[in-house]
C-alpha cells in the first residue's frame, strides 16, 4: 500500500478494532471494560460494528483509562504486566543520550527489562535505520495487532519528540494479514506498507540517528501528562538538513551555491546550516561534491557529451581537474566509468 500523501486526517480515523482489542485486554485480565468505554463515549453497539471509526481523542481516553485501571501499559499483550508509568520510565532513561541513535538503542534494550515476550532492536543497513520487533512468545490473538501497532507508533512518536522533528517513515511492515480496516494504516504509518511480513518494523533515514536530543526533564514531565497516543504528533518541520541541502543543490546545478544563498533557501542562518550539517555528520563541501558526482555520473551514462562538456556542466573549469576529482570520488576515470556501463 502507498502512503496517504496529501490526505487530511479525518475527524474519526482510528478503527473500532483497536477499541475492541482494549475491551479484550480487560477480559484477558479478568476485568470489565464498561467504565473505560463510557469514559471514551463508545457504546456497545459501536463496538460491534466493524466499519466504525473513533477519534484519536476517544482512543487516547480509552487506552489511558485501560492502562491505569489494569495497571498494565502492555494491555494484556505480555505475560507480565507493564505497570502504569513503565513507558514514561523508558523515555526518562533515554533522555540523557547524546543522539537519537543512542536513545533508541537504550529504549529498546530497557524494554527488554520490562518483558522478554518481545525483543526490540535498532538495525542500520546502508542509508536506512529500522526499529524491529521480534516476537519471542505468542501475543494473544485478540490484542496482537494493537500491541504491535502501539509499540511501533510509540517508538516513532517518541523519536520525533526527542529531536523535535518530523521523521518521515520509508516503510512499515506487519506480520499479520492485511486487516479489513487497512485503509486507516496510511494515517498511522504514512509510508510503504507491507502485511504478512516476517516481523513488525518501521524504516527511516539513518541520518536521523545522528541528531541530538532537544528535550529536557521539564518537557518530559509535560509530555507524560497525556497518554502516549497511537497517533504521532505532527511536528512543524523536518530538522534533518542533509536531504534538504542535497535537493537544493540538485535543483539548480548551474549555481555556485554559497552557504549564505543555501541558508536563505532553507530559511536558516549560514551559521545554523554549518552547525546542523556537522551534527548530522556532513559538511556543505562534502554534499556539493556528492551532488556534482551524481550529476556527472548521470551525464556520462545518459548522454554522449564529451568529458570536457560534462566537466563544465558540473562546475569544473577544465577537464583535467574534473578527471582528478572524479577518480578520487568514484575510484575510476570518467572514461572508464562510461566504458563500464
Amino acid at each position: 500500500m502507498s502512503p496517504a500523501a496529501g490526505r487530511r486526517l479525518p475527524a474519526a480515523a482510528t478503527p473500532i478494532a483497536f477499541a475492541r482489542a482494549i475491551a479484550a485486554a480487560y477480559r484477558l485480565r479478568g476485568a470489565n471494560p464498561e467504565g473505560a468505554l463510557k469514559l471514551a463515549q463508545i457504546t456497545p453497539a459501536q463496538l460491534q460494528k466493524p466499519d466504525t471509526r473513533i477519534t484519536a481523542r476517544q482512543m487516547e481516553l480509552l487506552s489511558a483509562a485501560a492502562m491505569e485501571e489494569l495497571d498494565d501499559e502492555g494491555l494484556a499483550a505480555f505475560e507480565r504486566r507493564l505497570p502504569w508509568g513503565s513507558y514514561g520510565m523508558l523515555a526518562r532513561a533515554s533522555l540523557t543520550a547524546p543522539t537519537l541513535g543512542v536513545a533508541l538503542k537504550r529504549w529498546c534494550r530497557h524494554h527488554g527489562l520490562l518483558t522478554g515476550d518481545v525483543r526490540l532492536g535498532l538495525a542500520v543497513g546502508g542509508a536506512l535505520a529500522a526499529v524491529v520487533i521480534e516476537e519471542r512468545r505468542a501475543i494473544p490473538r485478540e490484542v496482537r495487532e494493537l500491541s504491535l501497532a502501539f509499540l511501533l507508533r510509540n517508538v516513532h512518536g517518541l523519536a520525533c519528540w526527542y529531536v523535535d522533528s518530523r521523521i518521515p517513515l520509508q516503510e512499515a511492515r506487519f506480520p499479520f494479514p492485511q486487516p479489513g480496516h487497512a485503509d486507516a494504516y496510511p494515517y498511522m504509518f504514512p509510508a510503504r506498507l507491507q502485511f504478512d511480513a516476517p516481523q513488525a518494523e518501521i524504516r527511516f533515514d539513518a541520518q536521523y540517528l545522528k541528531l541530538p536530543l532537544r528535550r529536557d526533564e521539564k518537557a518530559l514531565a509535560q509530555m507524560l501528562q497525556r497518554a502516549l497516543s497511537i497517533t504521532v504528533l505532527q511536528y512543524r518541520r523536518d530538522r534533518l538538513l542533509v536531504p534538504q541541502v542535497r535537493q537544493a543543490l540538485a535543483a539548480h546545478p548551474e549555481r555556485s551555491h554559497s552557504a549564505e544563498a543555501l541558508a536563505g533557501l532553507l530559511h536558516v542562518s549560514a551559521r545554523t546550516l554549518h552547525r546542523q550539517l556537522k551534527e548530522e555528520g556532513a559538511s556543505l563541501q562534502q554534499l556539493k561534491d556528492e551532488v556534482r558526482l551524481e550529476r556527472a555520473k548521470d551525464l556520462l551514462y545518459r548522454t554522449g557529451k564529451p568529458v570536457k562538456q560534462v566537466a563544465a556542466a558540473v562546475g569544473f573549469r577544465n577537464e583535467k581537474s574534473f578527471a582528478r576529482a572524479f577518480r578520487q570520488w568514484a575510484g575510476m576515470s570518467p572514461g572508464e566509468f562510461r566504458g563500464g556501463q
